[in-house]
């Protein structure tokens, strides 16, 4: 079987039961690897040697030579950024796996951050959503064994297991004065990467919770559902607590919203790192305005899509600061059954901006909040007068002037997920002066006007 090389663009941070990282092939290039051997260092090389056989020899513990050379390359790989990783047997099935179905775990996507086993976000509709977990929460320990000084893989591995079996996590969050333990049960994760609802007549809803392989054929899918009823005025892409995925992916969901332009280009010191994605013509809502939600969880393939539509000026970007992984990782497989996951490039937004440990910075900032709406209680109005005069327009009113929201309704997303309310109310009120722009101006005849003038 010949050597293929792997190329991934996600959080590439390892996956906790879910799967959202999956990969395209590439043929090797042995020309980059054959100038690598040529500028081996052979006096570290026998250093090395002589260190691994000293261990060998004299370790108050035999330790078998394939686990020690393990270490020795877990050890190599920890030294760089934290998402180019050793893949073992184990690591190198699940990667694999994680493109193909559903297996046991609780829907987080974590990542280390200053030591720590970090949350860089949960998936929905998981054991992890459900209890409340949030990006930025530390992981202490795990069913009573503390994470300090392990490897992202013995945490995952932790994890990790069959559905159905209990699993405690001690937490670290900010603003609390103490851990505290959060008490799941391992669950299958399903791979489901968007769902779609109508907001109101002609506002459409679209959430993609992570970029599978297919996911820009579900957002097709998605669009056509939601354009059964008729055109869009307004679309809401939430992106929200979305870790990423394929790079090819994010590229096909931000052409179903370009009519053509630079989406995304790469940029790295081997030859083949260097490429550039362009959309093709045809806007699936012909221009229609879109609200992007993104937060702190919303990384990567999340990121790429963000990025594409604000600097082709195609969206509004609301929400909070994005993770900032700005990096293509490539899977190099060393064996059929052991690979390495590296750091090849880094991605540029098309207006050239990296956004790696930065983010994407919204344009409109809005913190993820409970809002509870104030009666305003009741008051007198004009109608309340006695002897008030009656319109006599009244009974002209038809209705289309009726809001297609009703109160009821907008407050309960208000109390339910503001920042979803937010950007519901901008496309709102732009369809409302779009439709008050293409309509005719007020021309009525002099003789059915009416003067109002205020007593002397």
């Amino acid at each position: 079987m010949p050597t293929k090389r792997l190329r991934i663009i996600a959080s590439s941070l390892l996956l906790c039961g879910i799967s959202a990282v999956s990969f395209s092939e590439e043929p090797a290039n042995p020309e980059p690897q054959a100038e690598i051997k040529q500028e081996l260092p052979l006096e570290a090389l026998k250093r090395f040697a002589d260190v691994f056989n000293q261990i060998r020899q004299g370790y108050v513990k035999e330790i078998p030579q394939s686990e020690l050379m393990d270490y020795a390359i877990r050890g190599m790989m920890s030294n760089l950024d934290p998402h180019s990783v050793y893949l073992n047997k184990e690591a190198f099935s699940e990667l694999q796996d994680s493109t193909s179905g559903e297996f046991g775990g609780i829907g987080i996507e974590v990542g280390k951050e200053n030591g720590f086993i970090t949350i860089i976000s949960p998936i929905d509709d998981t054991p992890a959503a459900k209890a409340g977990l949030q990006s930025g929460d530390v992981i202490l320990s795990i069913d009573g064994e503390s994470m300090e000084n392990k490897t992202l893989s013995e945490a995952i591995d932790r994890m990790r297991g069959e559905a159905g079996t209990p699993i405690t996590l001690e937490i670290g969050r900010s603003g609390e004065s103490q851990p505290f333990d959060v008490d799941l049960e391992r669950a299958n994760i399903p791979v489901k990467s968007t769902r779609e609802r109508l907001l109101a007549p002609g506002i459409g809803y679209l959430r993609i919770s992570q970029f599978q392989r297919k996911t820009h054929e579900d957002v097709a899918k998605s669009l056509d559902k939601l354009l059964e009823s008729g055109e869009l005025s307004g679309l809401v892409l939430d992106l929200r607590n979305n870790p990423g995925g394929v790079l090819q992916a994010s590229v096909g969901v931000a052409d179903h919203f370009l009519d053509g332009g630079l989406v995304v280009y790469t940029e790295g010191r081997i030859d083949d790192a260097a490429a550039e994605y362009e959309a093709t013509e045809g806007d699936r809502l012909n221009g229609a305005p879109i609200v992007v939600l993104i937060n702190r969880g919303s990384a990567s393939a999340s990121e790429i899509v963000a990025g594409a539509l604000q600097d082709q000026k195609r969206a509004v970007i609301m929400g909070t600061q994005s993770f900032g992984k700005g990096s293509v990782q490539t899977v190099l497989p060393l064996s059929e059954e052991i690979a390495v996951k590296l750091t090849t490039a880094l991605y540029f937004t098309p207006s050239g901006r990296s956004i790696q440990a930065e983010g994407i910075t919204p344009d409109i900032n809005v913190e993820r909040a409970k809002v509870t709406a104030v009666a305003s209680g009741r008051r007198i109005s004009e109608a309340d007068l006695r002897g008030h005069l009656e319109n006599i327009q009244a009974e002209d009113k038809t209705e289309e002037n009726e809001p297609s929201f009703n109160a009821e309704e907008s407050l309960q997303l208000l109390e339910d997920d503001n920042q979803l309310f937010e950007a519901f109310t901008l496309l709102k009120g732009l369809s409302i002066l779009q439709q008050r722009l293409s309509s005719p101006a007020p021309n009525a005849d002099a003789t059915t006007r009416v003067t109002e003038q205020e007593p002397q």
